[in-house]
Formats: C-alpha cells, structure tokens, sequence
C-alpha cells in the first residue's frame, strides 16, 4: 500500500517537479557559465605544461578525447547547416547569378554538372551558416587554458568574427564582381556563356577567400593577447605587409587589370592597419591584466593630518627629562 502512494504521488506531481526543473534551469546554466568564465587557470609555461603532458600521457589523451568531442559537434553543425541550405539552395544559385543575369544565363554542359553545383553551394551556405557555431567550439576546447579575460574576450569575438566575415561576402558580392565580370566576360570581344560549375567555383571562391582574409584583424587581437604578435612589429614592418597583400590580392583578383586589383587591395590595406589599431589595444589589456593590484591604504581626513602634526610639534617642543 505504501508503494502505491508513492507511486501515486510521484505521478501527481510529476508536472509540478517538471515545472520547477525547467525554472530552475536558466539558474543553474548561470551558475555554470559564470563559473566557467571567471575561474583562473594555473599559470604555466608552454615549457612547463608540455613536460607535464609528457610525464603524465593521460592529460594528452583527455585533451584528444576532448577535441574529438568537438569535432563531432562541429561536424554534426555543419551537416544541419547543409540540410538547411539545401531548401533554398536553387534560390542560392539564382542570387549569385544575378551579376551575370540570373541562373537562366547559365548553361551546362555535362549531364551531373546541375548536381555537383547543387552540393557545393549547399555545402558552401552550410559552412558559412554554422561558422559561428564552429567558432564556438573551438572556443569552448580553448578555454580551459585561457586566463578569464582572454575567455571573455573570445566569447565576445565570436559575433564579430561573424560580422567581418559577412562584410566580406557583401563586399565580394555587390563591390568586386559588379566589377570583375564586365571585364572577364567581354574580354577580347568574346561572347562568353559561363557554365553552372566553373562560374559557381569562382564565385564561392572568391566569397571564402575575402570573407577569410576580412577576419584578419581579430586574428591578430589574439595572437596579441597570447603574445605571439606585438603591434609595433605590424607597424614598423608596414611596407613588408603591403607588398604581401600587394601579391595576395593579385592572387584572389579574377582579372589581370589593375583595377580590380586595388579593389582588392584597398580593404586589405586598411585592414591591416585596423588589425595595428587592434593589436594595441590588446597589448594595453593585457599589461592592465598582469599589473600586480595593489592594496589600497584607508584615506586620511586633514582634521586628522592636522591633529597628528599638532601632536608632533607638540611633543618636540616638550623639555626632556635631565635639561
């Protein structure tokens, strides 16, 4: 019989148990975030951490453990990114082919050609829509070793990597190729009719590859905080950078006119010099962060001052004792 009322009981207020867990849910998320983003890892060297790791092997095998935890999240994220883009992914094609005239400008030639454009671009919207999500999961197997500011720091600069990212893919898409294509299609006065794969591989090419090259300043804000990067490096070795980005931007550039290529070239420029502007920034919070606190000594009112002088005086002028 007492079974029964337990049992009974249990499931008469199963809903209300139910609710509370659910209430209490965000409570504890809270608690655990907090946790985890204000806890101090133990400050080593790289030196020191990696004998560690050599003395004791099972640390390595529970940081491999871990990353492939990871990977299979990011793995599992970027195939529901693609079967999300998969719904609209004719509507995709037809969007980037518009600086041509749309998708029925497009003429293919191979009997799977449709098919392989259709995955790629799938596969492409895929990667960008759970690029965020990918950046979360890197960040999530880094922080455990990151200082509390360097983790907080990160959590916030995953939004942004996401925002420089799309101003790169908007810059490619209504900036460059309104450009670019004129001039390859109309080159040497040759009629071009462009097929679905070779123009559907230029474009996300060139898409990623500006979309990469537009999250260079947040990459040096971390390697600054690591201190792997200082800024007065960037900034003295300035005429180094933009000759690179001078060869780099003839790389990415789809024509050979000049042109394009300062199209190219002028973001990247200003980018690195943001990255420079970036880089200081991170230095300055990270000497705030290894400054020593001091302690701060209780402040002294001038009535006191004023009484502990009259004191002093006072006693210097009293006559010692044997005068």
């Amino acid at each position: 019989m007492r079974k029964f009322f337990i049992i009974a009981w249990r499931i008469i207020s199963f809903p209300l148990r139910a609710i509370w867990w659910l209430l209490s849910l965000p409570v504890k998320f809270s608690k655990r975030a907090y946790a985890f983003l204000t806890f101090e890892p133990e400050d080593r060297s790289i030196s020191d951490a990696f004998s560690a790791t050599i003395q004791k092997p099972a640390a390595l095998l529970d940081h491999l453990f871990a990353l492939r935890k990871h990977l299979f999240r990011m793995l599992v994220g970027v195939s529901i990114g693609v079967i999300l883009c998969a719904t609209f992914t004719t509507q995709a094609i037809d969007f980037l082919s518009k600086p041509i005239g749309g998708i029925h400008a497009l003429k293919a030639i191979d009997v799977t050609e449709t098919v392989a454009v259709f995955m790629r671009v799938a596969l492409f919207g895929g990667i960008a829509v759970a690029l965020p999500y990918i950046a979360f999961e890197a960040w999530l197997f880094a922080a455990p070793g990151l200082s509390a500011r360097s983790r907080r720091m990160g959590l916030l600069g995953i939004p942004l990597a996401g925002i420089f990212f799309v101003a790169g893919l908007a810059f490619s898409y209504f900036v460059l190729l309104p450009t670019a294509l004129p001039f390859l299609l109309n080159f040497m006065g040759i009629e071009t009719i462009p097929r679905p794969s070779s123009y559907i591989n230029f474009v996300t090419g060139l898409l990623f590859w500006l979309g990469i090259a537009f999250e260079f300043p947040l990459v040096i804000y971390v390697l600054t905080l690591m201190g792997i990067v200082k800024p007065t490096f960037l900034a003295h070795n300035w005429r180094i950078a933009v000759l690179v980005i001078a060869v780099l931007a003839a790389a990415i550039t789809p024509t050979i006119d000049p042109v394009n290529m300062a199209l190219v070239m002028g973001p990247m420029v200003m980018l690195y010099f943001l990255s420079i502007g970036m880089s200081y920034l991170a230095l300055i919070g990270r000497k705030r962060q290894s400054e020593p606190t001091s302690p701060r000594l209780p402040k002294v009112s001038r009535q006191h001052e004023k009484s502990q002088k009259s004191i002093l005086s006072s006693s210097a002028h009293e006559p010692k004792e044997g005068e």
